[in-house]
């Protein structure tokens, strides 16, 4: 066993006792870890509320070899989300955050530049920035990172290139466009514009701002990563709802 630094986002929280939780951090070093925290919902706990679901905390924590639970051993809040209070749909939408850091991650991966991703999109959504363009570059820029980002120029069966038509078939499940042999006999298979495809290319690596969308792509574009992210998952996201 070894005790380690490092900062991390609180993402899930479960009770385990009547004093402690089981904690689900996504953090900058270390990936995902689940740890137990012994004491944090006791009223004067030893981690007072720098274990509030969301909050940026510097933690150190004993890691263990064996499938067993992390122990948390201290934490200390360096960011609160404090919209909750303010507007409950930027709060649905950093849950969404925290929902795909859990649901697409596994366990001692380390994505530092996940992390920073993450990070940024929580802050945007404290500051009350727009919803959809904040979880847009989130999403894709997760996807990217991870290696699920659809293929938008190279049919994802045969590797031919895609360079003509003002609509491409887009494979939901094969994880993107597709050539017009490839396309039949395939299922979960829609139209896509060519402006899609050009922001999946584009919103993935830009910076903090995202470029903006008119109405009609960013709702087709909204349509497809719904689909798809809950392919990837096996189910769809308990938060789409609240979006």
């Amino acid at each position: 066993m070894s005790l380690e630094k490092t900062d991390a986002i609180v993402i899930r929280s479960v009770d385990f006792s009547e004093s402690s939780c089981v904690l689900t951090l996504f953090s900058r070093d270390y990936g995902k870890i689940s740890a137990l925290a012994k004491g944090a919902r006791r009223p004067k706990g030893p981690f007072d509320s720098a274990l509030d679901l969301l909050t940026v905390c510097r933690i150190v924590f004993l890691h263990k070899s064996s499938d067993a639970l992390d122990l948390l051993t201290e934490a200390k809040m360096v960011r609160q989300f404090r919209s909750a209070t303010k507007s409950l749909p930027h709060l649905y939408a950093a849950f969404y955050v925290a929902e795909l850091l859990n649901a697409l991650t596994d366990d001692a991966d380390p994505h530092e530049e996940l992390y920073l991703v993450a990070l940024a999109a929580i802050t945007a959504l404290d500051g009350l920035a727009a919803i959809e363009a904040t979880l847009v570059r989130f999403e894709l820029a997760t996807l990217r990172i991870l290696g699920h980002l659809p293929s938008v120029d190279f049919c994802t069966n045969c590797g031919v290139e895609i360079t003509t038509g003002s609509r491409v078939a887009f494979g939901q499940l094969s994880g993107g466009v597709l050539c017009g042999q490839c396309r039949e006999g395939q299922s979960h298979v829609v139209r896509v514009s060519q402006e899609l495809l050009q922001a999946i290319r584009e919103i993935p690596d830009c910076d903090q701002v995202t470029p903006q969308l008119d109405e009609r792509v960013g709702a087709e574009l909204r349509g497809v990563l719904n689909h798809y992210v809950a392919h990837l998952i096996g189910r769809p996201p308990r938060l789409h709802r609240f979006l």
